[in-house]
């Protein structure tokens, strides 16, 4: 087992993935070495935080004894506990349901991040079965906001937002069907953006998940990193239904191509529910003035579309989802899953799946189509559309709880993340970047969305952002 000093502990909280696999690639210092840190980091920090709730340190050990060449070759890593497959790992989704559930088979994007050189040390916290913007589960317990433990971490990726964070790992997978990669990575102060529709294959054990409105990626501290992650693992399999244009250079490499005078629009609307707070209000300010004084024009522009109502529709589609995926657990459990196994929510959302009948049920798609279509069609003048992440900062721990079993006042609380949810139906790619700081002393974060296929001038836009207010080296003091 590697030593770990003081000056390895400093390296490897100041740097980002992409340095750390540069440390390895020069030889100045071993993968072991970074994997012993992190794992002396997850030991000492995680008990304060609760984020990584399964460990896989031996899997990240045996990676080290040979990283290969990948673009993050060595690097410790962190996989969220719903979605992706690796082979031999436990998966749960927070679900007790699932406790005993090991991974018997990789899914492709493991396989790519495998490929890239990445050293699996376990997976983050995650609400149960993920459709919440906390992260709070019975099984596991809620994790904890490292800037601030009196409001909520967000969720559902929320164990990764605060991994990457706190500094335990420079870098984790996180995934989002109504943001939740956004949603944390707000309430964090990290970066994540949410890809183009088809960007990441589902694949090879599904083909269409929530009609294409399920989207993963990760959680890093640079705009760099999160370039290089989806180099790493973009790309269709044969028969995906969805395949968005692909630049011919690498997102990585064009970073360094500075964009051109873009026309950018920013919103300062609630679609529903609570005005902006103030905080929010003036982190979206600084955003379109910063981007004025970058040289972009400018220009605020409210969307007409109704996403209260298309909200509803989305949830129809969700529910009828839940029915068909614990229909199939329970070919996996060897039972159906009871209310005892579940959230109140998550029973209440169950049953009234099963009451909307398939008229309903294609209702409900067409709806939901039809708005991301018009999204798509509404902001299309723009290059890019800036909203607040959320509306108001970050709650206080159990403002989402899924405790609560009235279905509608549950989902009626998502008002804050009402321009999350839009972008999955609309397929077109969102980055979420620190915008300020609260008067709670919490993140706030601000989204930047782009045409469908073109991560890259978002990554572009984000990045001139970052070098202007630089925000890597803040950090919470855990």
């Amino acid at each position: 087992m590697a030593h770990v000093t003081d000056d390895l502990r400093k390296l490897y909280v100041e740097s980002d993935a992409l340095a750390q696999a540069e440390l390895v690639r020069r030889g100045e210092v071993p993968a072991s070495e970074l994997v012993e840190t992190a794992i002396e980091m997850i030991e000492k920090v995680d008990p304060k935080l609760n984020a990584v709730v399964i460990r896989t340190f031996d899997i990240a050990r045996q990676v080290a004894k040979n990283p290969g060449s990948g673009p993050f070759a060595g690097v410790p890593f962190l996989l969220k506990n719903i979605g992706s497959m690796w082979k031999d790992t436990p998966l749960t989704a927070g679900l007790g349901y699932l406790k005993d559930f090991v991974c018997d088979r990789d899914s492709e994007m493991s396989r790519r991040m495998k490929a890239s050189g990445l050293a699996l040390l376990g997976r983050t916290n995650t609400p149960e079965y993920g459709w919440c913007i906390t992260s709070e589960p019975k099984l596991y317990g809620p994790t904890v906001n490292p800037w601030n433990p009196n409001v909520t971490a967000g969720g559902s990726s929320g164990g990764s937002a605060v991994a990457v964070a706190s500094r335990m790992v420079p870098i984790a997978e996180a995934s989002d069907g109504g943001g939740s990669i956004r949603v944390p990575a707000s309430c964090n102060g990290v970066v994540g953006l949410k890809p183009s529709r088809g960007r990441i294959s589902y694949g090879p054990d599904d083909v269409d998940i929530w009609f294409g409105s399920i989207y993963a990626l990760c959680h890093t501290r640079s705009i760099r990193d999160t370039a290089a992650f989806l180099d790493a693992t973009a790309g269709s399999l044969p028969g995906d239904p969805y395949n968005p244009p692909r630049p011919e250079k690498s997102w990585l490499s064009l970073l360094d191509e500075r964009p051109k005078r873009l026309r950018v629009a920013y919103t300062l609307k609630a679609p529903w529910g609570e005005p902006l707070a103030p905080d929010v209000v003036a982190a979206v300010k600084n955003a379109a003035k910063l981007h004025a004084e970058l040289g972009h024009d400018v220009e605020e522009y409210d969307l007409k579309l109704d996403l209260e109502a298309t909200w509803w529709r989305y949830n129809d589609i969700v529910a009828v989802e839940h029915v068909g995926e614990f229909d199939r657990l329970a070919a996996v459990v060897g039972r159906p899953v009871t209310q005892d196994d579940l959230a109140p929510f998550n029973w209440s959302m169950l049953q009234y799946g099963k009451t909307l009948s398939a008229t309903q049920y294609s209702a409900s798609f067409r709806a939901v189509r039809k708005a991301g279509q018009s999204i798509a069609m509404e902001l299309d003048p723009f290059d890019v559309f800036v909203t607040p992440t959320l509306t108001q900062p970050p709650r206080h721990p159990g403002y989402w709880s899924m405790e609560d079993g009235n279905r509608e006042r549950y989902l009626h609380r998502w008002s804050d993340a009402a321009y999350m949810f839009s972008f999955n139906i609309s397929g077109l790619p969102a980055i979420t970047v620190p915008g300020a700081m609260s008067r709670e002393k919490a993140p706030i974060g601000v989204q930047l969305v782009g045409r469908y296929g073109d991560e890259a001038t978002i990554l572009r836009l984000a990045r001139q952002m970052e070098e202007a207010a630089p925000w890597i080296g803040l950090r919470p003091q855990v």
